[in-house]
Parts: structure tokens; C-alpha cells; sequence
């Protein structure tokens, strides 16, 4: 059976620069090392799909949101870590694209070219919108951050909430 985990970028595998735009910038969020490689020794599947505003405000140059994805996955690989594919929406926040987040259009679209059932998969996230997006997608959702979102929410609950990367691994390690 294959399975998948598709998680954020930002604020869930690596620190928030708010519009990111220098490759040398990367920060990695802690646990996300052990995190991944227990994932991956359990075979799943990784995946980042991530909104990226910043190329629709003129923030951030698409040359280098390729180089920074380029240097996330070596950084990874470095590790024995490795990803699928990364997927990215450049759309305004208020885009209602079929890509953008809470939309599943990024997942749905790896479910598919991967052909995994989605009920095997999670999303995990930082923001309610990337719950929902999992949940759009027929995936459970993690969410990686406060309880308190979820007072404000118009969205379903995820599954699991936790701020600790080892604790999203384990739980679906846990939760298969």
C-alpha cells in the first residue's frame, strides 16, 4: 500500500522568513531531520506543496523559489531524506485557485499522478488552510502550531494538532 504525507514549507519544515527570496536564508525548523527520516523508514512518501503569494506580489523571483526548493531537497538528500515533488501556488492570498490553500488542487493533483488512495495520506501544516486542504483532498490533516486557531476556524478540526515535527511523525506512524 502506498502512502504519502504532504506537508507546508514554511513554519512547518522550515522557519517563516515571510516572503523568502534568498536561498541562503533557509532556516530548518527543529526535529525536522528525525521527523522526516521516521517517516521515511516507514515508508511513506514525502511531499511539500506550499502557497507562495510572494511571486504574484513581485517579492519573490521565481528563479529563486527554484533555487530555494533546489536547496531545501539537497539539504534533505544530504540527510537520506527525500521528497516526491514540490508544488507551488504563486497565487494571491485572496486567489480562489483551484491550487491555493485551503483549495486541494495540489494535493489532489499528487494523489492522482501517484495514484495513491488518499485515505493512506496526511497533510500536515502550520495554518487552518492547509488543514482544509487536506480535508478537501480526502486526506487526514495535522496541524502543526496552537489549539487556538481553531476558536477562529471556520474549518473541521484536523486530526492531530502538535507543535512538535517528532510528534506528527510518530502520530501517523501511530495512525496508519
Amino acid at each position: 500500500m502506498k502512502k504519502a504525507v504532504f506537508f507546508d514549507r514554511d513554519a512547518t519544515l522550515i522557519v517563516d522568513k515571510v516572503y523568502l527570496n534568498d536561498p541562503n536564508d533557509i532556516e530548518y525548523l527543529p526535529g525536522a531531520v528525525p521527523a522526516l527520516t521516521l517517516l521515511t523508514e516507514h515508508n511513506f512518501d514525502l511531499f511539500i506543496v506550499t502557497n507562495q503569494s510572494g511571486i504574484a506580489r513581485g517579492l519573490v523571483e521565481p528563479n529563486s523559489l527554484e533555487l530555494i526548493h533546489q536547496n531545501i531537497l539537497a539539504y534533505f538528500g544530504s540527510h537520506k531524506i527525500s521528497f516526491k515533488e514540490i508544488i507551488s501556488a504563486p497565487y494571491m492570498s485572496n486567489s480562489k485557485h483551484y491550487y491555493r490553500k485551503p483549495n486541494p488542487g495540489m494535493l489532489e493533483e499528487l494523489i492522482h499522478a501517484h495514484a495513491y488512495d488518499p485515505t493512506h495520506c496526511w497533510m500536515v501544516g502550520d495554518k487552518m488552510i492547509d488543514v482544509e486542504a487536506g480535508h478537501r483532498a480526502r486526506t487526514k490533516s495535522i496541524l502543526l502550531g496552537s489549539k487556538a486557531q481553531l476558536k477562529h476556524s471556520q474549518f473541521t478540526a484536523p486530526e492531530y494538532i502538535t507543535d512538535s515535527l517528532i510528534d506528527v511523525a510518530e502520530f501517523i506512524i501511530g495512525h496508519q
